[in-house]
């Protein structure tokens, strides 16, 4: 018996040793899981408050642009990065963060914040933002106009429009039209009023009734003509404001003579720029015109007073000045009427004509009578035309004509005057292809009723426009908006 119970006393010792080995590898295991639980849970804290000082960054810098939009330095005269202390609500610090700012590119709008947030707990914890901002430009539609406008059959738009008055189209939009008015009254037919945006397509068939539609005209509803506008319409909306951009037609004047080309009046007609690809453009003075034939004609009823073939004589009908290398901040204004020709590769130009102190009398003009191309259509070519009065497709014109290019005419209409049947063969055009936009302060047009001028319109949206205009070119507001929020691994 005694031996019986010294081996069961044994037995006993071992069991104990094993189970209290295992109870303290359990108990190791979870103070092991615990206190890894409390690091992850530590990390997981610092890492959120890594990014929202990271967010905090891109917030302040915000804040920074809109009360200084042009200034990419955090207030100082050093290039960055730029280390903010983070405070939380108790005024304590408890992290940084470290901001990149990349200013924009000749003719962008975009600035580019890189915001980097530490934790001073935790150093080795870091998070990044970058983000985008920009400001809308002036060029967010493919077509803009201070007054009505009419697009008829043969139209094609593939692009926003607006107008901040009423429009009429007869042709095919492929994105939104909006106008600043609920309804007006149609100048070209007698009748009612109809709605803001209104079409005379016929809804059996693509014929077109140039008569008051009461189906487009309130109090009736607003009918579904997906058939002429695939997007759809709305208005009224708010107006575009067109009264800044004599400030911008300055301002384009002081920079072009500071660090761009400035051309002073030609004491002729004008002057012919032709644009070249390989970053410069020749000059030219232009001293005599197109005659028109005696019986060539504008409408008698249409007073226009600058009518006029508006072409550069072929023979004799300018003198060769100089090739210029392409201005470093991109900006040419002439003093005079031009007219504008050529291509350009990876070049951002704008191209301005004026007369100050602005006067109706004297305002100018650009004229585009042969094609404007790029080379690139990706946003890495941008061309702007600014004219003080109108943006003109001249007589003697391409029939087949490419622009590609963001045209505003401050004050004037882009378009080309009307030339009656006795201007043959100039009185009728084959085709108008337009990459990029147009703005128009008086009606725009390139056709009218009786098969005269451009017989097929095609508007093609350079969407690249909206946050990288041309240099200069008009913007909507002085206010930043985010394009873009990304974490960077």
């Amino acid at each position: 018996m005694r031996k019986i119970i010294k081996i069961n006393e044994g037995m006993i010792m071992i069991n104990i040793l094993v189970f209290t080995t295992l109870a303290i590898a359990l108990v190791s295991f979870f103070i092991a899981w615990t206190t890894s639980s409390i690091r992850i849970a530590r990390t997981i804290l610092y890492k959120e408050q890594a990014l929202q000082i990271a967010e905090a960054g891109v917030d302040y810098y915000r804040w920074h642009l809109a009360h200084d939009p042009s200034d990419f330095k955090d207030g100082t005269q050093n290039n960055g990065p730029y280390t903010h202390t983070f405070l939380d609500k108790d005024g304590n610090n408890i992290g940084s963060f470290i901001l990149t700012i990349t200013p924009p590119i000749t003719g962008s709008t975009i600035v580019t914040i890189k915001s980097e947030g530490r934790v001073d707990l935790y150093p080795s914890i870091k998070r990044t933002i970058q983000t985008k901002l920009a400001i809308p430009s002036f060029a967010k539609y493919a077509v803009v106009a201070n007054d009505f406008m009419r697009f008829g059959a043969g139209t094609e738009v593939y692009g926003p429009i607006h107008s901040n008055n009423g429009i009429r189209f007869d042709g095919k939009a492929h994105n939104l039209i909006t106008s600043a008015v609920p309804s007006y009254d149609d100048p070209d037919h007698t009748g009612n009023v109809e709605f803001g945006v209104h079409t005379h397509v016929n809804t059996n068939n693509s014929s077109v009734n140039d008569a008051f539609r009461p189906a487009e005209a309130p109090p009736n509803g607003v009918p579904n003509r997906t058939d002429v506008f695939m997007i759809g319409r709305q208005f009224p909306v708010p107006a575009s404001d067109f009264t800044g951009i004599t400030n911008d037609l300055s301002s384009i004047k002081t920079n072009a003579v500071a660090s761009g080309k400035y051309l002073a009046p030609s004491g002729s007609l004008g002057y012919h720029i032709i644009l070249k690809v390989n970053d410069t453009y020749d000059v030219y003075k232009v001293t005599s015109l197109a005659s028109a034939s005696g019986s060539c004609s504008s409408s008698s009823s249409s007073g226009d007073s600058t009518w006029g073939t508006w072409s550069i004589k072929s023979s004799g009908g300018e003198t060769f000045i100089a090739n210029y290398p392409n201005p470093g901040n991109g900006l040419i204004f002439v003093e005079d009427n031009v007219w504008v020709e050529g291509k350009i590769n990876t070049a951002r130009i704008t191209i301005a004509a004026g007369v100050f102190p602005d006067a109706v009398s004297t305002r100018k003009n650009i004229i585009i009578n042969n094609d404007l191309l790029y080379t690139n259509y990706d946003g890495q070519d941008v061309l702007g035309l600014i004219s003080q009065n109108d943006i003109t497709v001249g007589m003697v014109s391409e029939t087949d004509l490419r622009i590609d290019a963001a045209l505003m005419a401050n004050n004037g209409r882009a378009g080309r005057h009307y030339y009656s049947s006795s201007c043959s063969p100039y009185h009728s055009r084959n085709l108008l292809t337009l990459y990029g936009m147009i703005g128009s302060s008086k009606r725009y047009g390139f056709a009218y009723t009786d098969n005269t001028g451009y017989t097929t319109r095609t508007i093609t949206y350079d969407a690249n426009l909206l946050y990288g205009p041309p240099p200069s070119f008009p913007l909507t507001s002085d206010k930043y908006t985010t394009i873009s929020w990304n974490e960077i691994k």
